[in-house]
C-alpha cells in the first residue's frame, strides 16, 4: 500500500510527490493526460517560482523578465497608468516546461509519476483509500494508499467524489497566443472585463499572451475577440479553463486533501496560484503523517496561516475592479508610479519600503510609460 495517491501532475501535485518522496514517502502520481498538455493557465508568475524548481531549469524555463503593468480603465488606445519598479516584478516561463521539469524532479526523488491514469472513482475507508483509475488501452488500474492528494485542478473529481466543499465561484478564462516576438518588459492590464480584467503579456521570443476571465453566463469569447481586435492581432493556440476563486471551509476529509486549484488556493485579484499552491504543497508534505489522519488538522490550520491572509487582502484587491469608472481613475492615478509591492503578496501595500515609494513619488522613467 502506497504512503500517498497523488491525482494531478500540475505544479502542487509534482510539488507535493517531490517532498514528500524526499521525506521517505512510498508516493505514486495519477495525471490523466501527458504532463504539461493541454495549456490552461497562464505563464507570468513572480520571482519567487526560482525557490521550487531545481537550480538549473531557470535558463530552459524564462522566457521575458517583467518589471510592472500599464492599467487601463479602456482598450489599448486609452489612458495608462503603470506601476512598475526597478528590478523585474516578475517572469514569463514557459508553462508546459514549468510542469514537465517538477514532474522530472518528482521523479527524481523517487516518485512513480503515471500519465494517461484518469481517476474515475476515490472510494474512501476506515484506514486507507482505494483509487481506481483508467489507462491507455480501456483497462482499470487499482491503488490503495493510506491518503490521497487531490491536485486535480479547479473542476476537481477528488474533491465532487468526496462531497468537499466548492470554491466560491468558477471564472471563466481564455487566453491566446500571437507569435510576433515583443520583449517588452511591462504588462498590459485592462479593467473592463465584468468583476475581473483582460490582460496582455510580452513573452520574449515566444510572443505574446493576450487572455480574458469574467464570470460564467458573460459571453467571454466575444469580449476576449474584441480585445485582440483592439490591438489589431490574429492569435491562435486557443486555451480555456476555468479559474476557481475563495477557498471552501474545509480542504480536508479523514484521509484526502485538497491542494492548488482543487482548494481554490488562487490569488482573488489575479487567478493565479502557482506558487501559492506549491506553497501549500510543501506546508501539506511537512505536516501530513500518512500514518496518523489527525495531521490533516495541521494542514488545514498551517497553509491558511501561510497564504490566507494574503488570499483575504487579494479578495478585497478584486472589489476594486468592480468600482464605478471614475473612481477607477482617479485611484490609479493617484497610485500609479514606482512600486514596492510583492506581485504575490498584497500584505507588502502596507510595508514600510512601499509607503515610503508611495509618499515619495518621482517621475516615471521613458520606458515605463
Amino acid at each position: 500500500m502506497h504512503d500517498f495517491v497523488v491525482v494531478g501532475a500540475g505544479p502542487p501535485g509534482s510539488r507535493f510527490a517531490r517532498r514528500a518522496a524526499e521525506a521517505g514517502r512510498d508516493v505514486v502520481v495519477l495525471e490523466k493526460g501527458t504532463v504539461g498538455e493541454p495549456l490552461a493557465c497562464s505563464g507570468h508568475v513572480s520571482e519567487d517560482i526560482w525557490e521550487f524548481v531545481p537550480d538549473d531549469a531557470r535558463d530552459r524555463l524564462l522566457q521575458n523578465r517583467v518589471y510592472g503593468a500599464r492599467f487601463h480603465v479602456g482598450g489599448p488606445d486609452s489612458a495608462a497608468y503603470p506601476f512598475y519598479k526597478r528590478e523585474p516584478v516578475s517572469n514569463v516561463i514557459d508553462r508546459v516546461g514549468l510542469d514537465r521539469t517538477l514532474a522530472d524532479a518528482a521523479r527524481d526523488a523517487g516518485a512513480d509519476v503515471r500519465e494517461a491514469h484518469t481517476v474515475v472513482s476515490v472510494d474512501e475507508r476506515a484506514d486507507r483509500v482505494v483509487v481506481e483509475a483508467s489507462v491507455a488501452d480501456g483497462d482499470t488500474e487499482r491503488f490503495e494508499a493510506r491518503m490521497v492528494a487531490g491536485c486535480d485542478g479547479p473542476t476537481s473529481r477528488v474533491r465532487r467524489s468526496l462531497g468537499l466543499p466548492e470554491p466560491d465561484e468558477l471564472l471563466h478564462g481564455v487566453l491566446a497566443f500571437d507569435d510576433a516576438p515583443d520583449d517588452g518588459d511591462l504588462v498590459d492590464v485592462h479593467l473592463t472585463a465584468p468583476t475581473f480584467f483582460a490582460w496582455r503579456i510580452p513573452r520574449g521570443e515566444a510572443g505574446v499572451e493576450y487572455g480574458l476571465a469574467a464570470p460564467p453566463g458573460e459571453d467571454v469569447s466575444e469580449r476576449f475577440d474584441r480585445l485582440t481586435d483592439a490591438y489589431g492581432v490574429t492569435t491562435d493556440r486557443f486555451c480555456s479553463g476555468a479559474i476557481p476563486i475563495g477557498p471552501p471551509d474545509r480542504v480536508t476529509t479523514d484521509r484526502v486533501f485538497l491542494i492548488g486549484d482543487a482548494a481554490a488556493q488562487t490569488k482573488p485579484f489575479t487567478g493565479g496560484g502557482i506558487c501559492y499552491g506549491m506553497t501549500a504543497a510543501d506546508v501539506a508534505a511537512a505536516q501530513i503523517d500518512p500514518a496518523d489522519p489527525d495531521t490533516l488538522a495541521n494542514y488545514e490550520a498551517e497553509w491558511r496561516d501561510a497564504i490566507g491572509r494574503e488570499i483575504r487582502l487579494g479578495s478585497a484587491i478584486r472589489a476594486c475592479y468592480s468600482l464605478p469608472e471614475p473612481v477607477q481613475r482617479l485611484g490609479l492615478r493617484a497610485l500609479s508610479g514606482e512600486i514596492g509591492v510583492h506581485m504575490d503578496r498584497p500584505t507588502s501595500f502596507f510595508s514600510p519600503a512601499h509607503l515610503r515609494k508611495l509618499f515619495s513619488r518621482g517621475d516615471p522613467p521613458e520606458d515605463r510609460v
